[in-house]
């Protein structure tokens, strides 16, 4: 079995946990668990009485699960939360923990084609039994569906020459795998930024792949009916797109607009943050590099 901290060095750990004013009799939930290493610290805070429930859809991550009567592991999306909380009788919850990257394991294995690093298929399914992989979308998407992927998720000024390119070279032959892929975007990879163009375009086609926008908004939607007042939400983004999403629930209960007053003129918000946003310091970057993005905002059920 894969050492817990060889899968995933959790982000932001202590500051994570302390955001959630962790109650030793509390329901917890960690929806992504990945390595466990959040949800073996949520367990060391909780007495006797406590529950976590953690959320992973990644078959490989079912081999970190937790040997604890406390502990319950549900292999599903963790835009399902409510309805599976439900089934295993649970309503209401104290606190949810998101960690909303891709594991340094789904990037260090070179078959899953999450990373620009390796020659690999196309794929990029956080659930291996999805049928929408990296391959439909770069081969099958028509040319304007690809070039809002692009545009929308990897915030690239040129998409419509990229999607162009793409959909012209694929007449060919199809572009089954990353070296393919790159070798078509070669136009678009000046050297002094090849790395960070690339890293863009996996990014819009992995979002897309996984519907990684969609299941936030879905899940950040059910966080208002799950959690009991004073419940806390602690949530790590690593890129703009679900960071704005977050803040903006975290301020309005809303993705867009403002929300509605009372009728003394004040605004209804289900939530109230807590603290400032928190980034990892120099010291956590040198130690684990993919932290560098990360941002943790928390929040309190009102």
């Amino acid at each position: 079995m894969m050492n817990q901290m060889e899968y995933h060095n959790p982000v932001l750990l202590h500051e994570t946990i302390d955001g959630l004013d962790i109650k030793p009799d509390g329901v917890y939930v960690d929806v992504t668990f990945g390595g466990g290493g959040h949800s073996r610290e949520i367990i060391k805070r909780l007495g006797d009485g406590g529950k976590l429930y953690a959320f992973d859809q990644d078959q490989d991550a079912q081999q970190n699960s937790i040997e604890d009567d406390r502990f319950t592991l549900i292999p599903e999306n963790f835009r399902y939360v409510k309805r599976f909380l439900r089934f295993h009788g649970v309503k209401k919850v104290d606190g949810i923990l998101g960690d909303f990257g891709v594991s340094s394991h789904q990037f260090d294995v070179a078959e899953r084609g999450f990373s620009t690093r390796f020659e690999s298929d196309l794929d990029m399914r956080m659930n291996q039994n999805d049928s929408l992989s990296a391959y439909h979308v770069v081969n099958e998407y028509e040319e304007e569906a690809l070039r809002q992927v692009f545009w929308q998720y990897g915030e690239l000024r040129n998409a419509p020459k990229i999607a162009r390119t793409i959909v012209g070279d694929r007449k060919e032959t199809p572009i089954k795998t990353s070296e393919q892929l790159k070798e078509v975007l070669r136009p678009f990879l000046p050297k002094h930024r090849e790395h960070k163009i690339l890293a863009q375009i996996y990014q819009a086609i992995r979002i897309e792949v996984n519907q990684e926008i969609e299941v936030l908004k879905e899940f950040l939607l059910q966080t208002e009916q799950l959690l009991d007042v004073g419940g806390r939400l602690s949530l790590i983004s690593y890129h703009s797109l679900e960071d704005r999403l977050v803040k903006r629930y975290i301020r309005n209960g809303l993705f867009e607009g403002e929300p509605e007053k009372d009728m003394y003129g004040n605004f209804e918000v289900p939530f109230k943050k807590v603290g400032k946003l928190i980034v990892p310091d120099h010291k956590e970057i040198k130690q684990n590099n993919r932290a560098r993005s990360a941002k943790l905002r928390i929040a309190e059920r009102l």
